[in-house]
């Protein structure tokens, strides 16, 4: 069986480019989980770039890590990160192995599987709230640690796979400040959202975290 055009694999070359071209296109693009009760998808509607040794908002900004390696390898692997002793999110590295540049993927509306991502994220008030947010997003994907260093763009069997879905018209991609940023990495327009869908995120800038007396 041929599959639909919008069900293709991404080729690993899409993510071989500058992060500031692969995070708007990624927009509209369907992420798949594979779980063994059944797939779970989502279309990507809201994205942050970050742009590993030129960003100071990037994991990759002082160098490689124990923490970030995946950042520096193939493009088109997962990088994941746990945040805040509680949340994981999710990345995709792109850019030639070694540039450490990666897209932060922060909502997306769940197309298939909503039954089983409903069980991660009971919380949800309704189905747009399943994927609004990166924590959410990762959550409702069963997606952790385990999963860093996954190759979305592997043939064959994986857990994670990006596929083409529709790309989102450039007339309808907003961009602006990246949510929660400091310091000199909070000037770059550097997330991307779909205009006007009620899966993207609300926009926070970063409240510097007090220290408990």
């Amino acid at each position: 069986m041929i599959a639909p055009p919008d069900r293709m694999p991404l080729p690993r070359d899409f993510f071989d480019r500058p992060v500031l071209q692969v995070a708007p296109d990624l927009l509209g693009r369907i992420l798949v989980r594979a779980t063994p009760d059944g797939p779970i998808a989502v279309r990507l509607t809201e994205v942050e770039a970050y742009d590993g040794p030129n960003d100071p908002g990037s994991h990759a900004y002082r160098g490689r890590t124990a923490r970030n390696d995946v950042m520096f390898g193939e493009p088109g692997h997962v990088y994941v990160y746990f945040t805040y002793g509680m949340w994981h999110c999710m990345n995709l590295v792109c850019g030639p192995e070694d540039t450490a540049s990666a897209v932060l993927l922060r909502a997306g509306e769940v197309v298939e599987g909503a039954e089983l991502a409903r069980e991660r994220r009971v919380s949800a008030r309704n189905d747009k709230e399943l994927a609004k947010g990166p924590a959410r997003l990762a959550t409702a994907l069963g997606v952790d640690r385990a999963l860093d260093g996954t190759d979305a763009c592997a043939a064959g069997e994986t857990p994670l796979r990006m596929l083409t879905g529709t790309p989102i018209a450039s007339d309808q991609v907003r961009s602006g400040p990246r949510t929660g940023v400091a310091g000199d990495g909070d000037v770059h327009p550097w997330r991307f959202w779909v205009a006007n869908d009620p899966t993207v995120s609300p926009y926070r800038a970063h409240v510097p975290r007090r220290r408990r007396s």
